[in-house]
């Protein structure tokens, strides 16, 4: 007959299936780990763009207040559409960068 465990000792075998068992669990514990800077950085994200969003809306009221009584100038205008674009699009900017290099 033939016998797997011939010429090895037990505690090779313990120590085989140790291994084994150890490696079948590392990659959970890989994805638990995630990063401070991470989770601060998405929470201060989160708090801006709550703060950002009614900012935003009453500056497209003062602008669109200021076009019809014909005082403003258009520079201020494409500034505040710029502005809006690069704070509400910043997590896409920044996904797009890293990706250009490879991050």
């Amino acid at each position: 007959m033939f016998d797997p465990h011939a010429g090895r000792s037990r505690s090779a075998v313990v120590a085989g299936v140790a291994s084994i068992m150890l490696l079948a669990l590392l990659p959970p514990l890989a994805v638990a780990q995630t990063s401070p800077f991470l989770t601060g950085a998405t929470a201060l994200q989160s708090n801006i763009l709550a703060w950002l969003t009614p900012i935003a809306v009453i500056l497209v009221m003062a602008l669109g207040a200021m076009a019809m009584a014909n005082r403003m100038s258009w520079g201020w205008c494409i500034g505040a559409i710029v502005g809006i674009a690069i704070a509400f699009g910043a997590p896409q900017i920044v996904t797009w960068v890293r990706g250009m290099f490879g991050v």
